[in-house]
């Protein structure tokens, strides 16, 4: 039988059942319904024994334009991919990027006896509604991300370290940022991992999880 402590070192017991999945998107525009998703990389989460969080799998897809998608020249030359038509490129269908990552995030959610994914992205907002839509537009039903909550490490990282841009955000908690491997979605995860694994892990050294029931923090108080 596990002890109290053990209990609260469960992933499932983290973030009230929610199994937390990273995502980064690189896009054609701002526009989810209009703009083609053009590279998707995905980076689960576990916990060790102790209870701190960690990456665990990557998987990462460059996606092909869906048909009559929107190509806004400012956002290829932001994000670097010059022809999102090219062989080079070795994409994807949005079907078959989602589908293999939505099999390895069921794969392991099951595994952590998880309830249900829960999207980590650096202004996630964006993120998930470029992964909702390419989700709809390939009539994919078993999606296993909350329909809307998510957790925002541009939100976090201003509470917990001062700073909204990623890259900022590194290092103020002293994770290496190389700006010109930045706007890569392979990237660009990894280090949102990192970053949200450094608040959550950081919030435990300082007492904030598990949370001490107020009777006990009382009875501390007074003594």
């Amino acid at each position: 039988m596990m002890t109290e402590v053990e209990q609260h070192n469960l992933l499932k017991n983290r973030f009230r059942g929610y199994f937390p999945v990273v995502i980064d998107v690189e896009t054609a525009g701002f526009n989810s319904k209009t703009d083609a998703l053009l590279e998707i990389c995905a980076v689960t989460l576990a916990m060790d024994e102790e209870g701190y969080l960690k990456p665990a799998s990557t998987i990462h897809y460059h996606v092909s334009p869906f048909e009559g998608a929107n190509l806004e020249k400012e956002a290829l030359e932001f994000n670097g991919i010059r022809d999102p038509f090219s062989p080079l490129r070795g994409a994807v269908t949005e079907d078959i990027a989602l589908k293999e990552i939505y099999k390895q995030i069921r794969k392991e959610q099951k595994q952590h006896d998880c309830r249900r994914a829960i999207m980590v992205a650096h202004n996630a907002n964006f993120d998930h509604s470029f992964v909702m839509e390419a989700s709809e537009r390939a009539k994919l039903k078993r999606i296993p991300f909350h329909p809307f909550c998510t957790f925002d490490t541009a939100a976090i990282s201003g509470l917990a370290l001062g700073q909204t841009v990623l890259a900022k955000a590194c290092k103020a908690a002293n994770i290496d940022f190389d700006g010109k491997e930045a706007h890569s979605a392979l990237y660009d995860t990894e280090k949102t991992a990192e970053l949200f694994c450094h608040i959550v892990n950081k919030w435990k050294d300082l007492g904030g999880w598990p949370l001490v029931p107020e009777t006990e923090e009382e009875n501390t108080n007074n003594n």
